[in-house]
């Protein structure tokens, strides 16, 4: 089982936005609704590039954003976060079945640690953060090398997502997706399952994606 984290286990996509709004006011600007939402699923560089295009600085320096950014959701991850509904089930029943298990995420280190508080570290063999790969999501590296840690085929793997950045890089790296979206609409794609929620997901469920790509 491969899991996204922001927006797929916890409700973590809010708190970026809090930050990030934040950040622009730091800034001397607002962030655009648009440019938020664009940054879903993807790369702090990706984000950042959008962030400063957004606020037409485009020469801003980048270092002291992350960092004041990277602080100030580690303070946020810090009080807790919420879990997606059905999330913390799943993943518990994952783990009770001895099912190999992996965090497939576009966040960095330093603030998956804190994130794991709530997430549980004993709930993932493996852990990939987007500081950790050559090629962040859409690209299929972080799947693939997750899978390959696993040791696991990663065409005997499901992999959950929620933007369309993750399940373009999972679906890419050939797992089955399941894509459960949170901020943004995810339109249906041909090999990749659709559902509004995870709620009532099951270990025969999940079974089943899986027949259905070998059947």
């Amino acid at each position: 089982m491969l899991f996204d984290m922001d927006g797929t286990l916890v409700d973590s996509e809010r708190v970026w936005g809090i930050a990030l709004a934040e950040l622009a006011v730091h800034a001397g600007g607002v962030l655009s609704d648009t440019a938020r939402l664009a940054m879903v699923g993807t790369s702090m560089a990706t984000s950042m590039r959008l962030f400063r295009d957004d606020l037409g600085q485009p020469g801003r320096p980048e270092a002291p954003d992350v960092e004041w950014l990277t602080t100030r959701v580690q303070e946020l991850f810090s009080e807790g976060l919420v879990w997606r509904p059905g999330a913390m089930e799943l993943l518990l029943a994952v783990r009770a079945a001895g099912i190999p298990t992996a965090l497939v995420t576009s966040t960095g280190r330093r603030l998956v640690e804190v994130a794991l508080k709530t997430l549980g570290a004993e709930n993932f063999d493996v852990v990939v953060c987007g500081d950790e790969v050559e090629r962040p999501k859409p690209d299929p590296e972080p799947y693939r090398t997750a899978a390959a840690l696993l040791g696991v085929p990663i065409s005997s793997c499901v992999a959950i997502e929620d933007s369309p950045s993750g399940v373009a890089s999972a679906f890419a790296a050939g797992a089955r997706v399941l894509a459960v979206p949170a901020e943004l609409a995810l339109e249906p794609v041909d090999g990749v399952h659709l559902r509004s929620t995870l709620t009532g997901v099951d270990l025969e469920y999940l079974a089943g994606l899986l027949r259905s790509r070998h059947g």
